[in-house]
């Protein structure tokens, strides 16, 4: 199967307000970071791998690993809406964010704990400097 970068962002931006739950999956009840990028994926038939059992603060490597072993690696500055970007979080690499665009800007959608929700922002200068891997879903035309 495949999706279009549009369709991505669009299928996101459906879980924008689910409340952040630790390794939820259901939209409009809870949702983590892994969470959104999962089902997504799932919703569009270009993914269905899914992890369970981690930590609030997951394993750092399995992640990245996960990332290569899953997807496609790109550069931050190749990465187009409906990449995925890995972020660093208390210094290790461990949130998983869609970019997307924002008034003609670089923008990101994730569920992020602090904001107990799923939130699209910007992407300033403090995020930027945390994004340490971009990555495209399998079948993105």
């Amino acid at each position: 199967m495949t999706a279009t970068r549009d369709q991505i962002v669009s299928a996101a931006r459906g879980w924008l307000g689910t409340p952040f739950h630790h390794q939820g999956r259901l939209k409009g009840v809870g949702v983590d970071c892994a969470g959104v990028i999962v089902e997504v994926a799932r919703e569009l038939g270009i993914g269905d791998v899914d992890l369970r059992g981690y930590g609030h603060r997951p394993d750092s490597r399995e992640l990245e690993r996960l990332c290569h072993e899953h997807m496609t690696p790109v550069t931050f500055a190749q990465a187009k809406p409906g990449d995925v970007l890995l972020i660093m979080i208390d210094g290790a690499p461990q949130h998983l964010a869609f970019v997307t665009e924002i008034n003609g800007g670089p923008g990101m959608l994730h569920s992020y704990a602090p904001a107990r929700r799923v939130v699209e922002h910007g992407i300033d200068r403090d995020w930027a400097g945390q994004i340490v891997g971009a990555f495209i879903l399998p079948g993105v035309e």
